[in-house]
């Protein structure tokens, strides 16, 4: 199988500051992913000053009485991206963020992005996805609140700005934070490629593991995974996160299950071909038996090892002559 693109979403868990940041690219380096994302956004271009905050940013944000207040102080601006762009680089890791607004789509794009990532909000913003494909990048879809039609609109959109089909990879979700267990859905992903013929993956807002591992084996090309480095932190998404530890044993274990997949033919792998002949068996006297006597229940039976003649083969060898003298447990011959 091909390796799974793994993305360590560090979102807005830096709390607005660029030593957080930092910390959270480390941490993704650790744990093996293959890119740390953030989000890119300008409060005045995403948000109404008057917009309310969701009910679980009520719940993890206390003070700020509106969305605008909360993620004013969560922006990242330009010197910011450009510190944390090469300091990704120096330390080997693809820098990603989702842009909210087109001017954080050019922004990004003049910073030389070569994927981006749309976020389920997005799905449905004309002017957005028009701009985005135009650039014909390549695009991770993510298709949170959304029915079929939603993602067939969206994906036309795309595709008739310029991007190829090709190039797109939709991400099935969530939106909630966390995500109740019986929510997630994960059988919807590949109700995605299966009708639009695309790459698909998951977006997990669940509180542990083990639904995006369950993804890759149901055929995730890309895991998108929120952390932070500590879930106690103040801030709308750090309870819904991963801490450390918890990423790199995800990271782990979906490298494991890819492993584990393989190429799916049935045959003996290299490893059992040396075990055939240990626990397989074959037909053996089970007393002494004269030359010429007949082959029969009450002197045959099977045992191991599995380097005789074959059980499967009992029927063929009950009535016929002994051509020799056998002992008991020795292994009969035809």
């Amino acid at each position: 199988m091909t390796k799974v693109f793994i993305i360590a979403e560090a979102g807005v868990n830096h709390n607005g500051s660029i030593e957080l940041a930092k910390a959270l690219i480390n941490v993704a380096v650790e744990s093996g992913a293959d890119a740390i994302k953030f989000q890119t956004f300008n409060a005045d271009s995403l948000v109404t000053k008057s917009a309310q905050k969701a009910d679980y940013q009520q719940k993890t944000v206390a003070g700020d009485k509106s969305q605008y207040e909360m993620i004013k102080k969560l922006e990242l601006d330009k010197n910011a991206h450009n510190i944390l762009i090469e300091y990704a680089r120096e330390n080997k890791i693809m820098f990603l963020s989702a842009p909210f607004d087109i001017q954080s789509i050019d922004m990004l794009n003049n910073f030389g992005m070569k994927i981006f990532k749309i976020p389920s909000g997005e799905i449905t913003n004309l002017p957005y996805l028009r701009h985005l494909g135009r650039l014909k990048k390549e695009i991770i879809l993510s298709t949170g609140m959304s029915n079929l039609s939603d993602v067939s609109n969206a994906l036309k959109v795309l595709i008739e700005s310029g991007t190829k089909k090709q190039k797109i990879t939709l991400l099935h979700a969530t939106t909630e934070y966390p995500c109740p267990i019986n929510e997630v859905n994960i059988l919807a992903m590949q109700t995605l490629r299966d009708t639009f013929g695309v790459k698909v993956g998951y977006s997990d807002h669940t509180r542990g593991i083990e639904i995006p591992i369950a993804a890759v084996a149901l055929g995730a090309s890309v895991i998108e995974k929120h952390f932070t480095l500590n879930r106690d932190m103040e801030g709308p998404d750090h309870k819904a996160s991963l801490e450390p530890l918890e990423l790199k044993l995800m990271v782990q274990s979906i490298r494991n299950i890819e492993q584990a997949m393989g190429d799916g033919i049935k045959q003996p792998t290299k490893s059992e071909i040396k075990n055939i002949v240990v626990t397989r068996k074959s037909i053996v006297a089970s007393r002494d038996i004269k030359a010429g006597e007949i082959f029969s229940l009450e002197n045959i039976t099977v045992k191991r090892p599995g380097i005789g003649v074959s059980p499967m083969k009992w029927d063929e060898v009950l009535g016929k002559n002994a051509k020799r003298y056998f002992f008991v447990d020795e292994l009969i011959e035809l």
